[in-house]
């Protein structure tokens, strides 16, 4: 096949114009017209011009023969394969003939084709051979039948491309209708496009409560004038006092007072700032997404706040006043008829509980904020109640640097001191706001049904606490006014009879307890920071060395509560049918190994609670008194014990950390030194001791590191109860009763994989009975 005659092909093929005689193309460029002449010079075998545009050599003359001979096959059909040109007259004048193969051949090619798209030269050989066809035709063939399967991909996929052009075209156009009108699917009103944040939710669901109070009160005041009022013309006044919510509709000369704050609807406003109570859902939802249950959770929130404010501040008929005086009992059915219930309905074997205490506090608004705000900090304030406490999510810290709208979810372990009441497990929302100047809210609210509380232990006490907290207001001397609210509902079922009453009066872990606590702490902060913290006895401690002392002390009061009151931060092991126990002692065990601060190997504690017919204050005293402590305790050898060192906490002389001394019963026996720590306040007392050593105690007091003393605390934990219980701040109490905690802690083995004998337990338990009994026989009590 000659080069000019493949050249016509190819022009021919690629849609070239010619003449209409099949003439010569018609490109009158010099360029390709050198072209041609070269072509048609070497198809007569003249020698080829020297061209670089050309270049030279029969290498590159195959690859263009090559090249020339595919191109031109590429649009004949299957069965035809190009052949040589024939010359017929005139050289320029071609006429092209083609070859059809035969059915046989395309059957094989096929079939080959199906095997191996890409066959090697030898395979190309033999296919060749056996159709009788050059190997040059096989060759083309499959480089015709590759591109046409291409193609046919090609406008396959074209096809699937265009038809999902068209859908994704079709979807487009529907959201963009759908964005011109945006709807939420929850409330039916129109939808905000875009993140929201927390805060501006809360202004706009605050300004939607407001016109609908709004609009509530224009319809009330119409009602009383006997004229319509539009809640759209002049804004209203509304003057408001502290004890209630007065509205005055002004009109021409007169003012008409409406009713006050307990005549309104559930949702009025607060009179220490505006709080809002949204409409409750009245199920709960599950499986809700994150959006939806961000909006719930706010909704929650501002609902308890504007509770919160309302119980702290409203009195009777909500609050009545008791006879004893101090006390507050809740009317629940005013409750009711003023509230809409945050978390549904009270389960079935709950009983409720609900305090509220105001007092003075040593401390400021913003510092008493951060603190409750602080789970680790909130959890050391309190340490006498809360067990432990996380916080597990922040939804928002708070608006302008501040702790303003500041909302998150925690979890918390709330303890009585008695293995005789089960540890109150609570899921809850914390929202802290802002209500004026100097003045907050923080206020606490269970999730139960937002979210279920996965982390709860089995043995713990089933609890709910609704709307409970506090408000909080700067006083000119620097103090601050508390206005404590506690509020719960809970299993009864699980407290012993002994703590039942007490408990259902909301004195052990009612709004009185946390206040006197938080009273309590405080005091005993701002006489730490003074420099001129008071220190007695015959042992002299620096500044360094009494901050040791007393951080060591804390450690020694927190080791008490956790062996009286296991929770999930301390590891400790329930014993159950071990030795011959009493029914109400509960004996538990662990293993030390490498703890800072405890000795190694296996550790028992053994609590139990008792009701001694004697004065919480003097039961107290007596236990304190480091002369009196030969009637009680064994490791005081049978004679009194020196005061070596004394360190004031408070005010009340009985808020204090001592290092006393006990005799020895000879020459030959070293004297040893416990450590003590004693507080009190209405709520209740303590008093906790631990043997500690000589050498180690001179470090502390010296200002060196406490972490690695090793202690292992035993004591008592007092509760008022009977008649002469108060409620007040004051602690004016008659004579009444005490409920009586004895915990002891021991070290029963040093190796902490030796196994615990029935011995150690009645050991431990033989120690609670008699110390029990001292006491009652030294206070003159039926033993």
């Amino acid at each position: 096949m000659s080069y000019g005659s493949l050249f016509d092909s190819a022009m021919l093929s690629y849609g070239a114009p010619t003449m209409a005689g099949g003439g010569k193309p018609l490109f009158n460029s010099p360029a390709l017209s050198l072209a041609l002449t070269n072509l048609e010079a070497q198809r007569d075998g003249s020698a080829l011009p020297v061209m670089g545009s050309l270049g030279s050599g029969d290498a590159s003359l195959r690859n263009k023969e090559d090249e020339n001979d595919s191109r031109s096959g590429s649009d004949h059909l299957d069965g035809l394969s190009g052949d040589e040109l024939e010359p017929a007259g005139n050289s320029r004048k071609r006429k092209k003939r083609y070859h059809r193969h035969t059915p046989k051949q395309i059957q094989e090619l096929e079939a080959l084709f199906k095997e191996c798209p890409h066959p090697d030269e030898k395979q190309r050989a033999e296919l060749s051979k056996r159709l009788c066809l050059e190997n040059r035709q096989v060759k083309f063939w499959f480089q015709n039948r590759r591109t046409q399967m291409k193609m046919q991909m090609e406008r396959h996929e074209n096809t699937l491309l265009r038809h999902e052009n068209d859908k994704l075209r079709a979807e487009n156009m529907s959201i963009r209708e759908a964005m011109r009108n945006p709807i939420c699917n929850h409330c039916g009103g129109p939808a905000m496009l875009g993140e929201v944040s927390l805060e501006e939710q809360h202004l706009r669901m605050e300004n939607a409560r407001l016109k609908d109070e709004l609009g509530r009160a224009c319809a009330l005041a119409g009602k009383l004038l006997g004229k319509p009022i539009s809640s759209m013309s002049a804004p209203l006044p509304l003057p408001m006092s502290n004890s209630s919510l007065d509205l005055a509709v002004c009109t021409t000369g007169f003012a008409t007072p409406l009713p006050a704050l307990n005549d309104f609807p559930n949702n009025a406003s607060s009179p220490l700032g505006t709080v809002i109570t949204p409409a409750r859902r009245g199920t709960a939802t599950v499986g809700v997404d994150k959006s939806l249950e961000r909006s719930m959770l706010l909704e929650l929130a501002l609902s308890a706040m504007d509770e919160l404010v309302k119980m702290a501040q409203m009195e009777e008929p909500l609050w009545i006043p008791s006879l004893e005086g101090g006390k507050e009992t809740l009317n629940y059915e005013e409750y009711h008829r003023s509230f809409n219930r945050c978390i549904g309905v009270k389960p079935v074997g709950f009983v409720s509980e609900a305090t509220r205490e105001t007092g003075v506090v040593i401390i400021n608004s913003m510092a008493l904020v951060e603190t409750l705000m602080d789970s680790s900090r909130w959890c050391e304030m309190f340490s006498c109640v809360i067990a432990s406490a996380t916080t597990t999510e922040v939804l928002s810290s708070g608006m302008g640097g501040s702790r303003n709208g500041a909302l998150q979810l925690m979890h918390a372990e709330l303890q009585v001191l008695s293995p005789l009441v089960p540890i109150r497990d609570v899921n809850f929302l914390r929202f802290c706001k802002q209500l004026a100047e100097g003045c907050w809210a923080v206020v606490d609210v269970s999730i139960d049904g937002i979210r279920e509380n996965a982390s709860a232990l089995a043995d713990n006490m089933k609890c709910r606490r609704l709307p409970s907290g506090c408000l909080v207001q700067d006083l000119p001397s620097g103090y601050c006014k508390v206005t404590w609210v506690e509020h719960a509902e809970y299993e009864e079922a699980a407290v012993h009879q002994l703590y039942q009453p007490i408990l259902r009066s909301g004195l052990v872990l009612g709004a009185h307890r946390w206040l006197a606590t938080l009273q309590r702490q405080c005091e005993c902060l701002a006489i730490l920071m003074s420099s001129s913290a008071p220190t007695t006895g015959n042992t002299t401690i620096t500044a360094s060395g009494r901050r040791s002392m007393l951080k060591l002390a804390q450690r020694m009061t927190d080791n008490f509560c956790a062996g009286v009151c296991a929770s999930s931060a301390h590891k400790w092991s329930k014993l159950v049918g071990a030795g011959n126990i009493g029914e109400d002692v509960k004996v538990m065990t662990r293993q030390s190994v490498d703890e800072p601060g405890e000795p190694p190997g296996v550790v028992l504690s053994a609590a139990t609670s008792v009701w001694v017919p004697v004065a919480a204050q003097r039961l107290f005293d007596f236990l304190r008194d480091e002369r009196l402590r030969s009637e009680w305790d064994i490791l005081s050898n049978g004679g009194p014990m020196q005061e070596m060192a004394h360190i004031a906490k408070g005010q009340h002389h009985g808020n204090s950390v001592s290092l006393l001394r006990a005799s020895a019963v000879n020459s030959n026996q070293s004297s040893m030194l416990i450590l003590q720590e004693t507080c009190t306040d209405p709520s209740g007392s303590m008093v906790v001791y631990a043997p500690v050593d000589i050498p180690a105690m001179h470090l502390v007091m010296s200002g060196g590191d406490s972490t690695y003393v090793a202690l292992l605390p035993s004591g008592f934990a007092i509760l008022p109860d009977g008649p002469g219980v108060s409620g007040s701040s004051t602690g004016e109490t008659k004579v009444g009763g005490s409920l009586l905690t004895v915990a002891f802690q021991i070290l029963v083995n040093s190796q902490p994989t030796a196994k615990l004998t029935v011995e150690s337990v009645e050991t431990v338990n033989n120690l609670i009975s008699c110390t029990i009994q001292k006491i009652k026989a030294a206070l003159n009590c039926d033993v």
